[in-house]
């Protein structure tokens, strides 16, 4: 009898079979998890068209299955162990959380009988752990209502703006029997309000001197050739949100002007020529450091569009637009008229760096660039190194470009993972750094372990380079904790069942790029780089 005979029969099925049927429905193909007691009458018997994606650790599994939902553009299912789990996943649970990706996270609980005891394994108030950080959080009343529960997740997971959302199970509700879910169809774009458009299109029209500020809303969208087309037909300059963790505009094209920092002063020296700001996919704006923003002084006109009505609630000037992309884009492009403005002049090209011993990271960056194919993905989480990453390798848009918004260290390596799973045979290039590298190591032997087409490039200045920036920014001195000698990641990627190298001199760099880009595998190449401190903001005065 079919699942949806025995619904019609009035026939029950149990809990774990209800939810594996919506997996199935939902088109979610992989689970991704690390398995503890809690979880076993779930993963047993698992069957054979859901993949069980295992991590050595909760953290770099929700990191893993956050790149796998970005490829794919479909929420990740995680399945983790009770509270121990949850608690040591929740860090890139955060991230996935400013990422805005789309999970299901699952986790045990102990048995509904002895809860009241406080059993070992348990969760107390399983519900309230993970927030505010998920967007829905529930252990079910009943074992019967979790398939339910499992559903609302993912409808409200994947509603713009998405994000995680987690259901606890108790251990015994899995054999329990319940009325099969049939899945449901639910829209996810959101029209904008007509008139706040033709105010905008109205203001762009206008203008004298525009300027578009796109964030990673519109990459995850996959809106970025409607962002082309109204770059092109409002000749206005495109600059890069702050902490854009997409590339959401081709970084070549002759209208992208560059990349907005963290910094009220620096966001408002860019922006200051310009009489009007929109701002599309992104906050306004996403500060780093404190200070007065002359931006928000009232000279300079500022639209937003959003699909985040909590972000277009604060921002403090100017009007937002909350809608989704595409439609908010193709109804702007339709009421704009053609303009007779001049085309802006885009950002210059760097020249190529030189060579040079130790290896200067930007010679590392210009020759990674140069080396990676052209349909390659990068992942990076290397924050010390970002200025000059977005100097010497410019992006092509659409599904190039991914880091994480949050600032948290210990998603870059799973979350390329989780992206080479679910690119296919694409090859995807994790930029990682030294300190950033070592909060998620094991996830290198679950890539190794599937023969992903992965190729690290760990960038050894060892130290925490960002924090070395910082404490010159903010003018604090004898800081411990910033260094990190000792580490031999060569060791560590061959010890976890990777190809692995370490590069020391420049020359050295070409041949080992290119031999791990085209390896059959997982490949690591450590690249010791020069030590001195990067410049990520302006220095106080």
């Amino acid at each position: 009898m079919s699942r949806k005979q025995a619904k019609t029969a009035g026939a029950s099925i149990t809990v774990k079979q209800a939810t594996l049927d919506l997996l199935r429905a939902f088109g979610i193909k992989k689970v991704f998890g690390n398995p503890g007691s809690t979880e076993l009458p779930f993963l047993s018997d698992w069957p054979d068209d859901i993949d069980y994606v295992l991590g050595l650790q909760e953290a770099s599994v929700v990191g893993m299955a956050d790149g796998y939902a970005q490829a794919t553009r479909n929420a990740g299912f995680v399945n983790l162990h009770s509270a121990a789990g949850l608690g040591n996943a929740l860090g890139n649970i955060y991230t996935a959380h400013r990422n805005q990706t789309p999970l299901v996270i699952t986790a045990g609980q102990q048995a509904r009988s002895i809860l009241p005891w406080q059993p070992f394994l348990y969760a107390e108030r399983a519900s309230e752990f993970p927030r505010p950080y998920v967007k829905f959080s529930v252990e079910p009343a009943r074992p019967e209502d979790v398939p339910a529960a499992i559903a609302r997740a993912y409808y409200v997971a994947m509603q713009p703006p998405s994000g995680p959302a987690f259901v606890s199970v108790p251990i015994d509700d899995w054999t329990h029997p319940t009325e099969p879910l049939e899945a449901r169809s639910v829209s996810r774009e959101i029209g904008p309000d007509p008139e706040a458009i033709r105010s905008l299109a109205a203001a762009l029209a206008t203008s004298k001197r525009p300027a578009l500020v796109v964030g990673p809303g519109v990459d995850r969208a996959q809106a970025v050739g409607l962002m082309v087309r109204l770059a092109e037909k409002t000749k206005a300059a495109v600059w890069v949100s702050p902490f854009s963790a997409r590339c959401s505009f081709p970084e070549r094209h002759p209208q992208f002007t560059g990349f907005l920092h963290a910094s009220p002063a620096q966001v408002s020296d860019a922006l200051r020529g310009y009489d009007l700001v929109v701002v599309i996919g992104a906050p306004v704006f996403t500060f780093h450091v404190e200070g007065h923003a002359p931006i928000f002084d009232g000279a300079t006109t500022i639209f937003q569009i959003i699909d985040d009505p909590d972000a277009a609630a604060v921002s403090p000037v100017g009007s937002s637009v909350v809608a989704t992309m595409k439609p908010a884009l193709n109804m702007l492009l339709d009421l704009l008229p053609e303009t007779k403005r001049a085309a802006p002049e885009g950002r210059v090209p760097a020249p190529a760096p030189g060579a040079g011993d130790p290896v200067p990271v930007e010679f590392l960056l210009h020759t990674l660039s140069t080396a990676m194919p052209d349909d390659a993905v990068l992942v990076e989480e290397a924050p010390s190194h970002r200025p000059a990453m977005q100097k010497f390798m410019p992006m092509r848009g659409q599904d190039s470009f991914y880091t994480m918004t949050s600032g948290g260290l210990g998603f870059g390596l799973p979350a390329a993972v989780g992206m080479a799973l679910g690119k296919g045979g694409i090859r995807t290039v994790c930029l990682i750094g030294d300190g950033s590298a070592m909060y998620s190591i094991q996830a290198l032997w679950t890539a190794a372990q599937r023969k992903l087409p992965l190729t690290i490039v760990v960038i050894n200045n060892a130290g925490y380079g960002a924090m070395r920036s910082f404490s010159q920014v903010m003018q604090v001195r004898n800081v411990p904790g910033l260094d990190l000698p000792g580490i031999d990641f060569v060791k560590i990627a061959q010890g976890l069942g990777c190809d692995a190298v370490r590069v020391a001199k420049s020359s050295e760099l070409k041949p080992a790029l290119a031999r791990g880009l085209s390896h059959k595998g997982v490949s690591l190449i450590e690249v010791m780089v020069d030590s001195s401190v990067p410049q990520l903001y302006a220095q106080k005065s």
